[in-house]
């Protein structure tokens, strides 16, 4: 294994996440990237202008790639254009991730079934292997 990608959702704090990543390139010597879309398809159909949605993503992506280095990972944050899922999935392409790690959904069957499901659509569509990571269990 060579290549991680860890997704980082935008204004969600998922720690374990970054945790499984740094973990998974311990063991294998993987380089990491941090990576979380702005998810604006189109910004000229958009209410915000693009630094908007992007700097959640970035602050997402800091946000992850600092736990990560903690854990004495050395690793890279990117901030991708457009919808997560799409994004995420050409980016993994481009780099010849080994894999995809990212945290599984909050939502409930409908909001999913209504909003969509990027973990379940990254796990269909990717032509990688998907590792979710759900959050530990409360104290």
């Amino acid at each position: 294994m060579q290549r991680i990608v860890v997704a980082a959702k935008p204004g969600a704090e998922q720690p374990w996440v970054a945790d499984a990543g740094a973990e998974l390139a311990q063991q294998t010597g993987a380089s990491v990237t941090v990576v979380s879309a702005d998810g604006l398809d189109v910004e000229a159909l958009s209410t915000v202008p693009r630094d908007v949605p992007e700097a959640a993503a970035r602050a997402a992506a800091d946000a992850a790639a600092a736990r990560v280095r903690e854990k004495g990972v050395p690793v890279t944050a990117e901030v991708l254009p457009g919808l997560p899922v799409r994004a995420i999935l050409l980016y993994a392409e481009e780099v010849d991730a080994d894999v995809i790690v990212c945290g599984t959904t909050s939502r409930g069957a409908v909001a999913s079934r209504l909003l969509g499901n990027v973990p379940l659509e990254l796990v269909h569509r990717s032509r990688r292997p998907v590792l979710l990571i759900g959050a530990p269990p409360s104290e």
